[in-house]
């Protein structure tokens, strides 16, 4: 049955949902997959994130299956047509390709898909939609697995708990043993050869009746030589902020949740913000009040540590080969040899940073001893086997006359935006222009803003849904000035709440129509890197 107006036909209690994508492509519309919860075998009270995710992943197969059918290598997907789904990382997040919806009164399972229509050709379009497409449904309802989805549920509910019990227990990560660290040629999944990782007997916690490697809080160094799986553990603790599917191989590889990988990142862009505990003073510039278009590796390093404190990330993951080197150490030879130096290395701060506002540090340091006497502890990866070698690593240093120690710096910094440049609106210009590239960089009106320093972003879904989300802050927001904090947690939310395509818009050409929830640091980032905003330090009387 199909009413006027309404663009929904129904086959077997599914409803298919058809809109446009995009006014300029009316050949490749968006269809919506609504499927009863009571078709499925479903009930109520389950975690939807994660029946979206499992539900998605299984319907990937369903979309090849519906492309085999129609595929003419001798024709382009336009002439031919196309059915397209989004296909997701290893990582459990909320989407818009998949999610639940309460119909008048009744709980559906939803997956939105794409199609091209084939050029011309109206008969071959209707079967496509009206008939292979409900053919296909049907056997994704035939085939849904329960004791997988379960499964999934398991893997969740374990993950989590490990999560809560980080936060509870002096330890910012975890390593299940058993995991499979190492990645495939296309990052997709596990390298197949690859050794489980061991946790080393003396730091081994056993969590839920898992067993593994627990990282206290404070300051870890991770060391060894070349091609010894430092870097490798670094990346997937950092891949740790989110959860993992089922064969991903890092699925109890569980990391706090605020954790930021920090690099160089030079010629970034920084506005107006406190550089004071790593650079003392800059010639013809502000260290309190520091402002660039084109930062040097040390000041963009400092400002993105400054930045992820005032985001409330409580675990920093540095590389030292992604790192300034100048901006880490400064031994003690350089520093008898130049007296009048400006930067205080990371060494001198590393310690204050986590026994004066809580913010631990896991460090990768391959080339330089300076870290081993500010180190709580310290692994030594050997052929991708962990060893602690703290004691030993502590005891080459004996002999060296100990640092004195600098005095504590102030951290904390208070930004507002003020909104006359915060907008998707080129300057005299009545059009929006919103455009994400595959290159690393966002456009949002005149901001041209790169964005390849930002290690955390999983896919180009969540990139689309950070460019979105500012838009709408940007668009929503009448005020002169904007506490971005409270703005950005607020949509989320709502993101969250209500589903994360509540921030899209088919006004902008070029986006596919997939996004991901962002955390609320990768699109603070974003906002950090945009050149023509004001960044103003607020009035001692204003609140925050």
């Amino acid at each position: 049955m199909i009413y006027e107006d309404d663009p929904t036909y129904w086959n077997n209690e599914v409803a298919y949902n058809i809109e446009r994508t995009h006014k300029l492509t009316l050949d490749k519309p968006c269809i919506t997959i609504k499927i009863p919860f009571e078709r499925l075998g479903l009930y109520e009270n389950i975690n939807q994130v994660v029946l979206s995710d499992f539900a998605l992943r299984e319907w990937v197969d369903h979309t090849e299956a519906l492309n085999e059918l129609i595929y003419n290598r001798s024709r382009s997907d336009k002439e031919n047509g196309a059915f397209y789904c989004f296909r997701p990382t290893n990582v459990l997040l909320q989407r818009n390709a998949s999610f639940v919806e309460e119909i008048s009164g009744k709980l559906y399972l939803c997956i939105m898909i794409t199609v091209q229509l084939p050029y011309k050709d109206n008969i071959k379009a209707m079967r496509m939609l009206c008939k292979m497409l409900p053919i296909e449904v049907e056997k994704f309802i035939t085939k849904f697995d329960l004791i997988k989805l379960n499964a999934s549920y398991d893997l969740e509910k374990k993950q989590n708990m490990i999560r809560e019990w980080l936060k509870s227990s002096g330890y910012c990560a975890f390593i299940g043993n058993g995991s499979i660290l190492p990645r495939n040629k296309d990052k997709s999944g596990p390298l197949e050869s690859a050794l489980p990782f061991k946790s080393p007997e003396d730091v081994e916690v056993e969590i839920c009746g898992l067993r593994g490697m627990g990282i206290k809080q404070g300051v870890t160094v991770i060391t060894g030589g070349g091609y010894s799986g430092k870097s490798t553990l670094l990346d997937a603790l950092n891949s740790g902020i989110y959860n993992h599917i089922i064969g991903d191989g890092r699925e109890f590889v569980i990391t706090v949740q605020s954790a930021m990988e920090i690099s160089a990142e030079e010629g970034r862009s920084i506005k107006n913000i406190n550089i004071t505990p790593f650079i003392k003073w800059i010639p013809n510039s502000s260290a309190e009040q520091f402002s660039t278009d084109y930062a040097s590796g040390s000041t963009s390093q400092a400002a993105n540590i400054m930045e992820a404190i005032n985001y409330g990330c409580k675990l920093l993951l540095i590389d030292e080969d992604r790192s300034a080197t100048n901006f880490m150490i400064q031994d003690m030879k350089m520093r008898s040899l130049i007296k009048r130096e400006p930067i205080t290395p990371f060494t001198e701060r590393v310690r204050e940073l986590y026994e004066a506002i809580g913010v631990s540090s896991i460090l990768v340091i391959g080339g330089s001893s300076e870290f081993l006497s500010v180190a709580d502890q310290i692994i030594l990866m050997d052929n991708f086997v962990p060893k602690i070698v703290t004691k030993e690593a502590k005891s080459l240093g004996e002999h060296e006359k100990p640092r004195e120690r600098i005095p504590h710096t102030k951290w904390e910094i208070e930004r507002k935006i003020t909104t006359e440049h915060f907008t998707s609106y080129p300057q005299g210009s009545g059009t929006e222009k919103l455009i994400v590239s595959t290159m690393g960089y966002m456009m949002i009106g005149d901001e041209q803003v790169d964005i390849r320093g930002l290690y955390n972003i999983t896919s180009q879904a969540q990139l689309a849904a950070i460019a979105f989300l500012i838009r709408k802050i940007a668009i929503r927001n009448q005020d002169r000035t904007i506490f971005l904090h409270e703005q950005i947690q607020k949509a989320l939310e709502e993101m969250e709440k209500d589903g994360v395509d509540i921030v899209f818009s088919s006004f902008f050409p070029g986006f596919e129509r997939w996004l991901e929830l962002p955390r609320i640091n990768e699109v603070l980032s974003v906002i950090n890197r945009m050149k023509h905003l004001n960044f103003i330090q607020p009035e001692p009387s204003e609140h925050h």
